[in-house]
């Protein structure tokens, strides 16, 4: 997303321990473990480059008060879209900017996704059209791609579907002198 709006960046992986923040979330709402989850991320790689504009984020599938991780293997792709069938979920993306170890800008939002009914025989045929690489993905399914068909509705913004609030972060950017305004 961001190459395509333009952008010049560099790619770290974090390696933060997502179960031990997770599970150490007690009462919080999913935005908040999104949120921190997503400041998490950008720290620890900000302790490694502490000029740089570290962009983290961060994203948690929540279906019926439950929150879903990415599915483990094709079983768990099954799994995870035999229950999310006929139901609706939300996607909760965070994304925050740190310099020098300290925020300077967070967003979340909310996408809401109305999968319609899927048979098993429709589930095992989207998986085969999809590929293994769609098992990355915490829903297993990328709505830009033939996943696109598994919904009747998806409410809130596109780019929060693919893992990022990327026009609040543009803004962001463009305020910051990062990006032309």
């Amino acid at each position: 997303m961001l190459s395509n709006a333009g952008l010049s960046f560099g790619v770290e992986a974090s390696s933060v321990d997502e179960d031990a923040i997770k599970n150490a979330a007690g009462g919080k709402s999913v935005e908040q473990i999104a949120e921190e989850l997503a400041i998490a991320k950008a720290q620890k790689v900000s302790a490694d480059h502490p000029d740089a504009l570290v962009i983290g984020a961060d994203q948690i599938l929540e279906c019926e008060g439950q929150l879903f991780d990415k599915p483990e293997g094709r079983a768990g792709g099954i799994k995870h879209l035999q229950r999310f069938s006929g139901k609706l979920h939300r996607l909760i993306t965070a994304a925050a900017v740190v310099q020098d170890g300290d925020v300077v800008w967070q967003a979340t939002d909310d996408v809401r996704l109305t999968m319609r009914d899927l048979s098993d025989d429709f589930i095992e045929h989207y998986l085969d059209q999809a590929g293994e690489d769609v098992l990355a993905s915490v829903g297993a399914y990328r709505l830009e791609d033939i996943g696109a068909q598994l919904f009747t509705r998806v409410e809130g913004d596109y780019f929060t579907v693919l893992g990022l609030p990327l026009l609040p972060l543009l803004a962001f950017l463009r305020q910051q002198g990062i990006i032309k305004s």
